[in-house]
């Protein structure tokens, strides 16, 4: 907490470059912060107006911000949505190979480029 409070502190200070700074800061940590929590109100089945309320904007306002990129209420945490593809994805994956053991030609992968009739000969 002590670099937020440094922040707010160099926000309100006379140094008018520090100041600007420590205010984008602060903005950028408050818009991370708000897509969080609007995040978790819509995963835990909060209606876009419960929302408004609670941020004291319209449900105009929020609907418009946050729909885009917020889960809607059966949307998994993004914790198990990563662990699910990852494991969609090692699933899927080829099984490896004896160690020394090659593609055939058939298999329909290369494991080099191929010279072709006018590549490499004459």
């Amino acid at each position: 907490m002590t670099e937020v409070n440094d922040l707010a502190v160099a926000a309100g200070g006379t140094d008018v470059r520090a100041g600007l700074r420590a205010t984008l800061a602060l903005r950028r940590l408050a818009e991370r912060l708000e897509r969080l929590q609007v995040g978790n109100a819509r995963r835990q089945g909060w209606s876009w107006q419960e929302i408004a309320d609670a941020l004291e904007v319209s449900k105009q306002a929020v609907h418009q911000k946050h729909a885009a990129h917020t889960p809607t209420p059966d949307t998994p945490p993004p914790d198990a949505r990563a662990a699910r593809q990852a494991r969609e994805v090692w699933e899927r994956r080829e099984p490896r190979r004896p160690r020394g053991e090659r593609r055939t030609a058939g298999d329909g992968r290369s494991d080099g480029p191929s010279l072709g009739p006018s590549q490499g000969e004459g």
